[in-house]
């Protein structure tokens, strides 16, 4: 198996191909860890947050920041990933213990969890006065699918998308990773096709992942046919941007009445962040102290 997380982007010596590979399987086992995840909603949520990852590459500035939203009005309810240039992420699904029968053996039902009637939304904040906002119709919920018609329909460009999350009996993340081929302006039409097929002959890319020792073998495998050249190659990381003083400002937003009867209902005030599931607890005292301090 892929030892470590990390990701890889390469291109034919013609420049008429780029791939994109990722292995997630530490950043998905860590979610699943953090949100206790069924099987389903783990490879849900898994897809979403890889897709993510190897999009968030094409970001230019230290500080650019981009969100995939996912909402097919299935029982999984929202799905979100946001990531930063540096391979940082993070995610989030509405009910993480949603879950549905396999399809066949090995075959989790992520379509049916996540639901087609509903959006794909490609947010990418890169400190204009706007952020780029593409949003696409769901074609089938598995995601890989639904990126492809995202990429075709918002951005005019032809890619082939494959995402996969292995999971376990016990529910632990065998392996996870994904990987975005796209075609450059004026590529022939039967390097594409070529890739395609050495794509479809390798199998589920989380298959591929548990049985290869690193991501360049399979890169290997992919691009064989053609020269190609590796051109970027970084880790990958779950990274929530939570603290312990930006989840304070959630509370100090509302009124004294509000925090009083919080605080008289629980004994406690608390917030937890719905992105790594971590909690924060805090006094009346620190978070009236703050009310005083807001302009």
């Amino acid at each position: 198996m892929v030892s470590k997380d990390y990701l890889l982007k390469a291109i034919d010596n013609a420049k008429q191909i780029r791939l994109t590979i990722v292995s997630t399987t530490a950043v998905v086992q860590e979610m699943h860890e953090r949100h206790q995840t069924s099987a389903t909603a783990s490879a849900a949520l898994g897809r979403v947050l890889t897709a993510a990852l190897i999009m968030g590459t094409d970001l230019k500035g230290k500080n650019h920041i981009l969100t995939i939203r996912v909402d097919g009005n299935g029982i999984a309810g929202p799905i979100i990933a946001t990531v930063d240039s540096a391979g940082n992420g993070r995610g989030t699904i509405y009910n993480p213990a949603a879950d549905l029968p396999s399809k066949s053996p090995g075959k989790l039902d992520v379509g049916k969890l996540v639901g087609t009637d509903g959006y794909l939304e490609v947010i990418k904040d890169m400190g204009m006065k706007q952020p780029f906002i593409g949003r696409v119709p769901i074609v089938s919920g598995e995601i890989a699918e639904d990126l492809t018609s995202y990429y075709l329909l918002s951005e005019q460009i032809p890619s082939l998308v494959s995402l996969g999350v292995l999971v376990a009996p016990d529910l632990n993340i065998r392996s996870a990773g994904g990987l975005i081929v796209q075609a450059m302006p004026g590529a022939d039409d039967s390097l594409l096709e070529l890739i395609e097929n050495n794509v479809l002959a390798m199998g589920s890319i989380s298959d591929i992942i548990n049985s290869s020792e690193n991501l360049e073998d399979i890169v290997a495998s992919i691009m064989e046919g053609l020269n190609y050249s590796i051109i970027d190659k970084r880790p990958v990381q779950f990274k929530c941007t939570c603290n312990h003083e930006r989840l304070a400002m959630i509370l100090a937003s509302l009124s004294l009445e509000e925090i009083n009867e919080i605080y008289s209902a629980n004994g406690k005030l608390e917030v937890t962040c719905n992105f790594c599931s971590e909690v924060y607890q805090y006094s009346v005292d620190e978070i009236v102290g703050l009310k005083s301090k807001k302009p």
